[in-house]
C-alpha cells in the first residue's frame, strides 16, 4: 500500500537558476554523445563485460544502457521482467516470421520518440494505423539500419495490457534521481507523437503537467502493479545512480521494464516548475554527478 500521507519537499522560497536542469541535461548530452567512440561504446553488448564492476569502469558507463537490448538485460539482472526478445540482428532477411507470434514489436536498439517502432498484430501496425506485408516490414527495417551502421533491430514480445488486450500500452515514465522518484508521467498514446498525459508523484497524488508535449488527460486510476513499478524503478535508479527517466509498462503479467532515457528531449520541453523541481532533486540526491 502506498503511503499517500507522505510529503514531497516544499520548494517555495528556494532559489534556482532558470533552466538549470535543462542546461545540465544539455551538457550531459554533449559529454555523452559528442566524444570519440561514444556510439561504439553504446552498441557494445553488455554481455561483453566481465562483471557489473567492469561495466561501471567505463567512462560515463550509463551510455551503454541507451542501447535498448543492453538496457533490457541490465534490468533483468535486477529482477525486472522484460519483454521476450524473438530476434536481434542486422541481417533482416534471416528473420523467420513463421517462428514469431502474429503479435510482435519491431524497434531499433538505438532510437527515441517511437521512431521506427512498429506494434504489429496480424500485420496491423497500431502506431500508424495501417497494414504491412512481411516484405514491407523488411524494407522499413532495412531503411532504419541504413541510418546507423551500428544499430540492430529487435523483434520482441507485444505486451498485453492488464486486461489482456493488444493495444498501444500506457507508458509509465518515472523521473528518478539515484533512488528517488520525483514524478511519474502516465502517457496515453494514440500514435508515435500524439496522446495525453497524467502526472503524479511517487504516492500517486495528481500533480501539474511537467512537459509541453502532451495535454492533460482525465485523472486515471493507478495500474494494479503501480507499487511494483515504483519499487523496481527505485532499485534500477539506485543502480543507474545519475538522473534518468525509466519507462515501465503495466501488463497482464505485472510490471515490465521498457527503457532508460538519460537525456529526455535533450532537456527541452519541460515547464519552469518542472525545471525547478528536478533541479532540487538533482542537488539533493545526485549532487556532483553529471
Amino acid at each position: 500500500m502506498l503511503n499517500i500521507s507522505s510529503k514531497l519537499p516544499v520548494l517555495s522560497g528556494l532559489s534556482f537558476t532558470p533552466s538549470l536542469f535543462t542546461n545540465r541535461i544539455k551538457r550531459r548530452h554533449k559529454a555523452f554523445w559528442q566524444s570519440a567512440g561514444a556510439e561504439e561504446l553504446r552498441n557494445t553488448p553488455i554481455q561483453n563485460f566481465a562483471s557489473l564492476d567492469d561495466l561501471r569502469s567505463q567512462p560515463h558507463w550509463q551510455r551503454i544502457l541507451s542501447n535498448k537490448a543492453n538496457a533490457s538485460r541490465f534490468a533483468a539482472m535486477y529482477g525486472c521482467q522484460t519483454p521476450t526478445i524473438y530476434w536481434q540482428g542486422r541481417n533482416v532477411n534471416d528473420i523467420d516470421f513463421n517462428a514469431i507470434p502474429a503479435q510482435f514489436v519491431i524497434k531499433p536498439t538505438v532510437g527515441h520518440s517511437c521512431n521506427n517502432v512498429f506494434l504489429i498484430n496480424n500485420g496491423y501496425n497500431y502506431m500508424d494505423k495501417r497494414y504491412y506485408t512481411r516484405r514491407e516490414l523488411l524494407v522499413e527495417m532495412e531503411q532504419t539500419l541504413a541510418e546507423n551502421p551500428l544499430t540492430e533491430i529487435l523483434i520482441e514480445e507485444f505486451l498485453t495490457c492488464e486486461q489482456g488486450e493488444y493495444r498501444i500500452p500506457v507508458d509509465y515514465k518515472l523521473h528518478a534521481f539515484n533512488g528517488e522518484i520525483a514524478r511519474i508521467e502516465a502517457i496515453h498514446r494514440i500514435g508515435p507523437r500524439e496522446g495525453t498525459v497524467n502526472v503524479y508523484d511517487k504516492y500517486w497524488s495528481p500533480k501539474e503537467n511537467i512537459g509541453k508535449k502532451y495535454v492533460n488527460a482525465l485523472d486515471a486510476t493507478p495500474p494494479k502493479c503501480i507499487a511494483q513499478i515504483i519499487s523496481q524503478a527505485n532499485v534500477l535508479s539506485k543502480a543507474y545512480q545519475i538522473y534518468v527517466r525509466i519507462d515501465f509498462y503495466a501488463t497482464s503479467r505485472g510490471a515490465v521494464f521498457g527503457e532508460f532515457t538519460p537525456t529526455p528531449g535533450i532537456g527541452v520541453g519541460f515547464t519552469k516548475n518542472a525545471d525547478r523541481l528536478f533541479t532540487y532533486y538533482w542537488d539533493e540526491y545526485c549532487k556532483g554527478m553529471i
